[in-house]
């Protein structure tokens, strides 16, 4: 846990993450939606042969896991074409889905082309509170409905779920019926207030509020049979820390598999998004171009993005984030630095940790 001004530039920064809109396309029309996505149809979506070479991109920096998502990525007619040859050059596949068009055929397909695990979204446990997000009558149900062929196809699954004060008090409910349906995890996105979700900024949760989930979080992991992971939430790895250091434990929860935990904010240090139109982002809510796939590879955006060398440099960093002893371990979320105060190096606005403070969290 060192101060944050000791970062240097890490060129060849290790890829352990992509999230590959597919298609903007979806078949709901959820309020949070970072991408504003519809029925399309969205022009200058990237073509097969293209994803096919970006995928042989990705592999001369290894084997990350690839999350193809949307949209809806069960509407692009591809989807398990590219599934196929990401999964025969060794990649980590899986899916994001909304669960509704999930059939007995495409479940095959899922599995047939060595998708790893499907995800799919559960934003309250009840009908109601799940549809008004989803603003589609019946989403809930057809999700599901899409869990169970899973099940019956032998398919691994996770739920995700937005947090916001809409349903932040639902939370634990959502997470018992993640157990009763089985799932393998339990993922939590903070609101990030982009795309239609910046009509959404007053959802967002307070920051004293968000320590208090964290820290519930935390003291749950070792209690259900899931695993759990906070997303567009990195002091989650500060308030672990914090918990193993008063508990006078052993720092053991690091994970490189399926659920990808190494540290709080992995924009553009492990982790990156691409959209339908080969943009890619440091992630799907920091909505700056680090470079267009049109006309880079993918490993040269990678490797040289002046923006995702600037996100490697921890010295880089500002505000209370810059000095903080868990920069490295948590780093702030950056695209809601960058939607506060415009500056994606700036302080996290929805942190109420003082850098110094004793390391016992209570609450």
């Amino acid at each position: 846990m060192n101060g944050g001004g000791q970062g240097s530039h890490q060129g060849n920064a290790q890829l352990r993450l992509v999230a590959w809109e597919i298609t903007r396309r979806c078949n709901l029309n959820c309020v949070h939606c970072r991408a504003s996505s519809e029925k399309g149809p969205y022009p200058g979506e990237l073509d097969h042969g293209r994803c096919s070479d970006i995928l042989r991109e990705i592999g001369r920096l290894g084997n990350p896991i690839i999350i193809l998502t949307g949209g809806e990525p069960l509407l692009r007619e591809d989807v398990f074409d590219l599934a196929r040859l990401g999964t025969a050059m060794g990649h980590r596949m899986v899916m994001a889905t909304n669960g509704t068009l999930l059939t007995r055929d495409n479940v095959r397909s899922i599995k047939e082309s060595g998708i790893q695990r499907v995800s799919i979204s559960l934003d309250g446990p009840t009908e109601a509170q799940h549809d008004s997000f989803r603003r589609v009558d019946g989403a809930f149900r057809g999700a599901l409905e899409g869990i169970e062929i899973l099940k019956q196809g032998g398919v691994e699954f996770q739920i995700n779920t937005t947090v916001t004060r809409h349903n932040v008090s639902s939370i634990e409910a959502v997470m018992d019926l993640a157990v009763e349906l089985g799932a393998a995890a339990h993922h939590l996105f903070l609101l990030v207030p982009t795309g239609r979700a910046r009509e959404m900024a007053s959802q967002e949760i307070g920051a004293e509020e968000y320590e208090r989930l964290l820290l519930w979080l935390c003291n749950v992991r070792d209690k259900v049979p899931l695993h759990l992971k906070a997303t567009c939430a990195p002091h989650y790895y500060r308030v672990l820390r914090q918990e193993a250091h008063r508990r006078g434990e052993k720092v053991t929860f690091e994970k490189y598999g399926l659920d990808a935990v190494s540290r709080g904010c992995l924009g553009g240090t492990s982790f990156c998004f691409i959209s339908h139109e080969g943009i890619v982002q440091p992630c799907g809510y920091l909505e700056l171009e680090c470079g267009d796939l049109r006309i880079s590879s993918f490993d040269e955006v990678w490797q040289h993005s002046e923006l995702f060398k600037r996100l490697r440099n921890f010295s880089e960093y500002k505000g209370k984030c810059g000095v903080c002893e868990y920069l490295r371990v948590c780093g702030g979320c950056r695209a809601r630095a960058f939607e506060d105060g415009g500056d994606y190096m700036g302080e996290e606005p929805l942190c109420s940790y003082i850098p110094g403070s004793p390391p016992a969290v209570t609450g």
